[in-house]
């Protein structure tokens, strides 16, 4: 049995950095006080405990456990493992890791028994798994974020495994082991493993051979993936490409998926770019797809390519300010009728085309007010052709 699982939490006061969901107060000590857990989608980054906390809830619950992967998983055996428990007191808790990855399929199978309570569905997945999942699916549980294991708890157990294990452990290796492993419990018990086989007096040399890179970043101190991340868009926002270089440069190093820089800057693309480039979210589609075929260490380049793009176009946060007022209106109350002459089917519309590309006509039951024009770049353009269009 390998350090990771021999040491695996036996209890729930065993797990590291989650205070917020078991701590004396925490939401999931809730829910255990009164024999309930909901179904669940456990997000965050690898090493914090997904599984682990998983297997004790249903260890507190008293229910059985099954694990599966959703890249391998069958859907007639999760079918038969749930439907052999129907008619029964007891209940069976589901667990499927990389959960983002079910097909649409495979989650309507669930659906049914997670309505009914047939069991109890943990899912869980080092991506929100939110942007997967249908919205059937979604409604049917609650997403909670896990943390990464925070560096003063990676200690306390780098230590004591050390100490159990017979390792002699210098103040050098011991720092090196918590902050290339960025917060995973896993891979830090994985490296001070494999270095023991080499010598049990373990040296940073023998640490730095077997990990040349970090893992992926993930703390929750000093420089995170968070803050780091927080950094990059900032600086490109600001039009700074050498800052924007540096800290996307650190993320790579630190083994983040390039899939996810990508989605980070489309979404730059689209906030704080818009309409003043509009290219530049299609080139930031472009890249999020090759990233995906490709990975690194070549995915690099189009992503070094992409921040320079966004960082030296003209910006405007017009469509995300103009999105957030409609929406902010809606949920203050405002809830307008669609006319008439514009509903399905309707003999009073008056189609544009017939009146060469324009003709006055209402489209809203008052008139409101969202978008506003930074009429910066491209989107100086657009209120031109708006105004020939209408006048």
């Amino acid at each position: 049995m390998n350090l990771a699982q021999k040491y695996r939490p036996q209890k729930l006061t065993d797990i590291l950095s989650q205070e917020h969901l078991i701590g004396e107060s925490g939401l999931f000590t809730q829910f255990l006080k009164n024999n309930y857990f909901p179904n669940a989608l456990l997000f965050g980054p690898p090493g914090c405990g997904k599984t682990t906390l998983s297997r004790l809830i249903a260890k507190e619950l008293d229910r059985d456990f099954y694990e599966f992967n959703a890249t391998s998983i069958k859907v007639e055996e999760l079918r038969k493992t749930i439907t052999s428990y129907i008619g029964k007191l007891t209940k069976p808790l589901v667990f499927i890791d990389e959960i983002h990855r079910l097909s649409k399929n495979q989650q309507e199978v669930l659906l049914p028994f997670m309505e009914r309570g047939d069991c109890i569905v943990i899912g869980a997945s080092t991506q929100n798994p939110y942007y997967a999942l249908t919205a059937a699916f979604r409604s049917r549980s609650h997403l909670f974020e896990l943390n990464a294991i925070n560096d003063s708890d990676l200690e306390n157990l780098i230590k004591d495994v050390a100490n159990k294990e017979g390792f002699e452990l210098s103040s050098e290796a011991l720092e090196f082991i918590i902050k290339s492993s960025s917060g995973d419990a896993r891979g830090a018990l994985n490296l001070l493993e494999s270095a023991s086989f080499v010598n049990r007096k373990i040296e940073l040399a023998t640490l730095k051979q077997i990990r040349p890179h970090t893992l992926q970043g993930g703390s929750n101190e000093g420089d995170s993936h968070y803050e780091l991340t927080s950094a990059m868009i900032k600086s490109i926002r600001g039009s700074n490409i050498d800052a924007g270089l540096y800290y996307l440069a650190r993320l790579i190093e630190g083994g983040e998926p390039p899939e996810f820089l990508a989605r980070r800057l489309a979404i730059l693309a689209a906030e704080d770019i818009g309409n003043a480039n509009p290219n530049a979210l299609n080139l930031a589609s472009a890249t999020l797809n090759i990233v995906l075929h490709i990975g690194y260490p070549e995915a690099r380049i189009p992503l070094a390519q992409l921040l320079i793009y966004l960082a030296s176009s003209p910006k405007s946060n017009s469509a995300y300010r103009a999105i957030n007022s409609a929406q902010k209106a809606i949920k203050e109350g405002l809830m307008l009728s669609v006319p008439n002459h514009i509903k399905t089917h309707a003999k009073e519309y008056l189609y544009p085309h017939d009146f060469g590309g324009f003709v006055e006509q209402s489209y809203i039951e008052k008139d409101v007010s969202f978008y506003q024009s930074s009429g910066i770049g491209f989107e100086a353009k657009l209120n031109e052709w708006l105004k020939k269009i209408t006048h």
